[in-house]
């Protein structure tokens, strides 16, 4: 044997799985590797795995695996960085496991509902308007106070939930502000551009008065997704909300979709909003 042939033969040593003793062919043992290494690369790691299966978040998953709740072929998984390769056989307490189907659910919220998964107080959530919509477990994207209506997507798409909420991607949110008092031009001029609120400056995209309406009806379009923000804008230049209507979000409007339903979104509309 020359030289290089027995370098390459230790080396193929040390990087075997120490249970398998066995020797192989070089050229074989390279195949073996290169082919493992590209169904690794196909896989999906086993916390988002268990994620998008509906049972839990993916942070909660890591402590399952960590706690030995999850077997994958009949073997216990404490390995957090496994990745399920199709054909495994996934189970939680011995359950049988899958990847759930993306679904996406369009809600015209009324008013008195939390946007939250559940409520320790005992009040009425979003959820329950749902819950009803599919199998899968889908959550809010972003939130809605509890005296908002309007426009709210559920999903289990975490990457696009992701997507959706972060300020970077400029998801645009139109308003339908009702206020206590006509909202003087001079006001409404002050409003056009940034504004300071708590410290933090708030980029409002556009402000008008809504057409045909009275002048305490305005539409107003931001993409910051700081809690109650619509309405503290307002109260910085005097002004009370009284209802306040999210009627654009993400593109997605109301129409057709009356207060308290909700539908499921069309192909097109996830295309679209995949696309932003």
């Amino acid at each position: 044997m020359n030289k290089n042939n027995s370098s390459r033969g230790r080396q193929a040593g040390r990087n075997s799985n120490p249970r398998n003793k066995k020797q192989f062919n070089t050229r074989n043992k390279k195949s073996s590797n290169t082919s493992n290494k590209s169904s690794e690369d196909k896989g999906i790691r086993l916390n988002k795995y268990i994620s998008n299966s509906g049972i839990c978040s993916r942070r909660e998953a890591d402590t399952y695996i960590e706690h030995g709740s999850i077997t994958v072929n009949g073997q216990l998984m404490t390995e957090m960085g496994y990745k399920v390769q199709p054909g495994d056989e996934v189970r939680f307490d011995g359950t049988l496991i899958s990847m759930e189907q993306k679904r996406y659910i369009l809600l015209n919220k009324p008013k008195n509902y939390i946007t939250t998964m559940e409520d320790d107080r005992g009040r009425k959530t979003v959820m329950e308007l749902v819950g009803n919509a599919t199998k899968e477990r889908i959550y809010p994207v972003g939130r809605l106070d509890r005296n908002t209506t309007g426009l709210l997507l559920f999903t289990n798409d975490g990457e696009l939930a992701k997507k959706l909420t972060h300020p970077k991607h400029n998801v645009r949110k139109l308003y339908h502000a009702s206020l206590d008092k006509k909202l003087a031009l001079s006001d409404l001029e002050k409003l056009r551009g940034d504004v300071v609120i708590e410290g933090k400056r708030v980029f409002i995209d556009a402000v008008s008065y809504v057409e045909g309406e009275k002048k305490t009806e305005v539409g107003i379009e931001i993409h910051s997704g700081r809690n109650r923000i619509v309405r503290k804008i307002f109260d910085h230049v005097g002004y009370h909300v009284t209802k306040l209507d999210r009627v654009i979000f993400a593109g997605l409007t109301k129409k057709n979709l009356p207060r308290g339903r909700y539908r499921e979104l069309t192909q097109q509309e996830i295309n679209n909003l995949k696309m932003l």
